[in-house]
């Protein structure tokens, strides 16, 4: 399995990331992504895991969680933007 793991695009794919995305099982994107149509863009390419970041504002910001587990192949995968919100994390 191939991960894509990024942060703080910050209103930006650049082309180059999305199209190595693209050759990822999985994108993990551990917050800043700052606008809706950055994490829709990285859904056309593929399964995305999410957290919101301190720079996440809106509606559609508050529909995404502060921190997660992912369970793959057995082992979990704790993500958070900062790193008060990764201390909050059980079950790791």
């Amino acid at each position: 399995m191939r991960l894509g793991i990024i942060s703080d695009t910050h209103n930006i794919l650049r082309e180059e990331v999305a199209e190595y995305l693209k050759t990822c099982d999985l994108i993990l994107h551990a917050g800043d992504l700052c606008k809706l149509e950055i994490l829709n863009q990285l859904k056309g390419i593929g399964t995305v895991y999410a957290v919101r970041g301190n720079n996440d504002k809106g509606e559609w910001a508050m529909k995404i969680p502060k921190q997660m587990i992912i369970e793959l192949k057995g082992y979990k995968i704790g993500m958070a933007h900062e790193k008060k919100d990764l201390t909050q994390i059980r079950g790791i």
